[in-house]
């Protein structure tokens, strides 16, 4: 029988959960050992609390995020809270209700623009502000006395280096997300997520074109081939090579979303071959290796025999592509079927592929894109 997986919660939950409990502690001035607050997909949900400290002008608390079965990067991080009462001087603004609400340690800044929050901005992200303006609202009833929230996450940013968040432009920590308080497990939410925060950056910073990857060390050969000969005032902006990994049918329709008609996809063969069979996600899960679809396609694309022979024992695309030496030939034909089938996903997509080698070089670029 297959296992049920357990879901888990955001950081944008876990950060209003620990808020609300801080400034219920303020307000009560006594200990409470959990909350339970409203989750914007439609459903309640219920959070220890832990270090609680209260005075008569400050309280906090922090939440342990349970990312359920999800491989989360942020699971088990501390996600702490500190509400204080602040005097309102003349001329100053609180914020909605009364409520201001920063970031601290471990909580990154958005530095570049194009991401739902503007640069010198604490990343939190504006669902996870409404939660946490509600929660806070919810504890402190009819108080008029206005208040700071401030969130942060001890290990933030050590965890941060694990994400991308360094190249959206968010430094010094994580971001506080979630759309709907939930982590769903195994959900592509989170990278898809990301590609869109990076094509936002990208057309916000004027990219006029972008560099799809699916992995790093295609993206390394790629800035390598690309900037090689470009003087080191022209080099692409790192806002231009966005990762994508195996999410290829995405990454790819919300290019045309933004109006990057041309990108470059920078791929090792083993992916693309995936691409040209036209399959939506290359993972391994989710994606078969058909190698006699490739066969198929060098016998009607009449390429030499040589390489037709490689083919048909092999067990592996990295073991044709090698033993045919990365012929053009064969590159050219599968590149051909991956953009076809790109169209395919996209009809008004016209993608350049750059073909990774394994030793860190580009051994075929596409037709210029315009970059």
């Amino acid at each position: 029988m297959k296992k049920t997986l357990r879901h888990g919660y955001t950081t944008g939950a876990c950060a209003a959960a620990a808020a609300k409990g801080a400034a219920l502690m303020l307000m009560r001035q006594a200990e409470v050992g959990e909350v339970a607050i409203d989750l914007p997909a439609g459903v309640s949900a219920t959070f220890p609390l832990h270090d609680q400290r209260f005075s008569d002008h400050e309280a906090a608390c922090f939440v342990v995020k349970d990312a359920g079965d999800d491989p989360d990067v942020t699971n088990g991080a501390e996600l702490h809270a500190r509400v204080t009462f602040v005097p309102t001087p003349p001329h100053s603004s609180t914020g909605e209700n009364g409520i201001v609400i920063e970031g601290g340690t471990g909580v990154g800044k958005a530095t570049k623009p194009g991401l739902a929050v503007g640069p010198g901005e604490w990343a939190i992200n504006p669902v996870p502000r409404r939660m946490i303006e509600q929660a806070v609202r919810d504890a402190l009833a009819d108080s008029p006395t206005p208040v700071r929230v401030t969130i942060s996450i001890p290990d933030g940013e050590l965890r941060a280096q694990k994400t991308l968040n360094a190249r959206l432009g968010i430094m010094g920590g994580l971001s506080i997300l979630g759309t709907t308080g939930i982590v769903r497990p195994l959900s592509a939410k989170a990278w898809t997520d990301t590609i869109d925060a990076a094509l936002d950056v990208a057309r916000a910073c004027g990219c006029p074109n972008v560099v799809l990857s699916t992995g790093r060390s295609s993206e390394l050969a790629a800035q390598h081939h690309l900037n090689r000969a470009a003087d080191p005032a022209t080099a692409l902006p790192e806002e231009t090579f966005v990762m994508m990994g195996d999410h290829v049918a995405y990454a790819l329709q919300s290019c045309a979303r933004r109006g990057f008609l041309q990108p470059f996809v920078a791929c090792q063969f083993a992916k693309l071959l995936k691409i040209a069979c036209g399959y939506e996600n290359t993972h391994a899960a989710a994606s078969e290796l058909d190698l006699s679809a490739l066969l198929g396609w060098a016998r009607e694309g009449g390429l030499p025999e040589a390489i037709t022979a490689t083919i048909a024992p092999a067990n592996t695309a990295r073991e044709i592509v090698i033993a045919a030496n990365f012929d053009p030939s064969l590159l050219e034909l599968v590149c051909s079927h991956a953009s076809a089938a790109a169209r395919r996903h996209v009809p008004e997509l016209s993608p350049r592929f750059l073909v990774a080698d394994y030793g860190g070089a580009i051994a075929f670029h596409g037709r210029s894109a315009g970059l």
